[in-house]
This record gives C-alpha cells, structure tokens and sequence, in this order.
C-alpha cells in the first residue's frame, strides 16, 4: 500500500484549520499530523513532524506564511507547500508561488480540488483553476504595459508553448502528447524554463510569466 500524504495545515483561524480537518479525514490517503497558527509554530513542527506538504495561510501574525514558505524553501526543501488564499490576495499568492509554493487554494475549496491539487503537488506538479488564472491574466493585462525582459526573450518557441501548456494546468504527458515530442523532452524543456526564469518549480515559472504578462489571456482556455 502506498504511504499516506502526511499534511501540516497553517493558519490562524481555527474555524480554517477545522474545516481542512473535517474534510481530509472523509478521504484515505491523507494524515493529518499537525496544525499551526502562525508561521514560527508551522515551521517548528516542520522540523519536528517532517510532514509532506504544509496547507499554508499567507496572513498570519508573528511569522506571516510568505516569511515561513522562504524558510522551508531553504531549511526543508523536500517539504510542498499549498498556498491557502482568498480572492483579494492575488499578489500575495504570486509572490508566494514564486518564493517556492507548489499551488495554491481558496480558503472555500470543494474537497475534490483539494485532494486533487495536495496530489498534485506532492507529485511536483499544479493543478490552476482556470477561473483563477483568468482573472489574473486580466489583472495583468489592465496594468500599465511592461516591456519583456531578457529571460523572455531568450524562451523558444517551443519553451513558449510548453509554459502555456503548463498554464492551462497540462501535465507533462498531456503536453508531450499534444506537441508530439517525447516526456522527457518536455522535462528537458521546463528545466531550461525554470533556469531562465530563475525557478524551481511550474508554480514559480507560472506566477512569474503571470507578474511579468508573458501569458495570453487564451492560456486560461
């Protein structure tokens, strides 16, 4: 049998942490193994409890998550984090998603998008909801025109299509398959994206093209 998915949930509303609780313990294949109200505590039983993935809220006093994600960016690099967000923090999350974060999740998550997204990026991949790509995209494109940088221009046309796939939530055999070249090409291809772009993660190449407006409204299609 496969080992279940130990979580750590983060946040300072209890009522959240509840919740999240109530919701993981209706599946198989999650455990629970510790809450925290802020980032100094969910970084403490990081150490402690080692668990796989944190649930992690960005606004938390004392230690706030963007602070805790950085911190287990460079502690506990083997440990996914879940951004737990809401509609009004689309910077917030961008900027988390580029310290290390591996997806993210409104606070008001169906359970199916819950367990399919701690799946996802335990297995180091990101599910986006295209809803929420979306109206970023727009965010973006509303915002005073920027010029491309360097790390854009130096993508190919292939790295190109390959972070619009990503974008549109596609996984490596999905993008393989529709571009007609192998798996490992597709791997080669993302690792030559995340070294341009300065990332380590499909998170943090998304939210960076997102930031920088390298993606088309259509990527959310």
């Amino acid at each position: 049998m496969t080992a279940p998915i130990r979580i750590l949930i983060a946040d300072d509303h209890l009522i959240i942490r509840q919740g999240m609780r109530l919701i993981l313990e209706t599946e198989a294949g999650f455990d629970l193994v510790g809450e925290a109200a802020d980032g100094a505590e969910a970084l403490r039983l990081c150490h402690d409890l080692h668990p796989d993935l944190v649930l992690m809220d960005l606004r938390m006093p004392g230690m706030d998550g963007l602070t805790a994600i950085e911190r287990l960016q460079a502690e506990l690099p083997e440990i996914a984090v879940v951004i737990l967000t809401t509609f009004n923090e689309d910077e917030l999350m961008l900027r988390g998603l580029r310290t290390g974060a591996r997806g993210y999740l409104l606070k008001d998550v169906d359970r199916q998008t819950l367990f399919d997204t701690i799946r996802a990026a335990v297995r180091g991949e990101m599910l986006l909801k295209p809803e929420m790509l979306s109206r970023l995209l727009l965010r973006v494109e509303a915002a005073p025109e920027r010029h491309a940088s360097a790390a854009a221009l130096e993508l190919t046309e292939r790295e190109r299509q390959v972070l619009s796939a990503v974008a549109r939530g596609e996984r490596s055999k999905e993008i393989a398959l529709h571009l007609g070249i192998s798996e490992r090409t597709v791997k080669a291809h993302l690792a030559s994206i995340y070294n341009k772009l300065g990332v380590d993660s499909r998170a943090g190449a998304i939210a960076t093209a997102v930031q920088r407006g390298w993606l088309p409204s259509h990527a959310a299609e």
